[in-house]
């Protein structure tokens, strides 16, 4: 947990997508953050968080259902949503808050 609290207390924003390997839209997720790196770049991190594998973060920020994405400025949740997003979106909210 101590490392997932470091990576989301950086200064740049930090998409973080709850997600489960048993998830059918979670693996459609898959090609839209991949578009969405590629167009933010370095301006944003963007990490995938099992929550099979980690509860203890899931468990923090209430997730209960997956994917969840959530974006995260110097440590805190500024944006959630929950179902598959497109890049276009996920892109207009990072900018928002770079």
């Amino acid at each position: 947990m101590s490392k997932f609290s470091d990576l989301i207390n950086g200064e740049k924003p930090v998409l973080v997508d709850f997600f489960a390997e048993w998830c059918g839209p979670c693996k459609m997720m898959k090609p839209v953050l991949d578009q969405l790196k590629s167009q933010v770049g370095d301006s944003a991190a963007i990490i995938k968080v099992d929550i099979d594998k980690n509860q203890p973060a899931a468990a923090a920020f209430n997730v209960q259902s997956v994917p969840t994405l959530i974006l995260f400025k110097k440590g805190k949740p500024v944006w959630r949503q929950s179902g598959v997003v497109q890049a276009a979106q996920l892109k207009q909210v990072i900018d928002q808050h770079a």
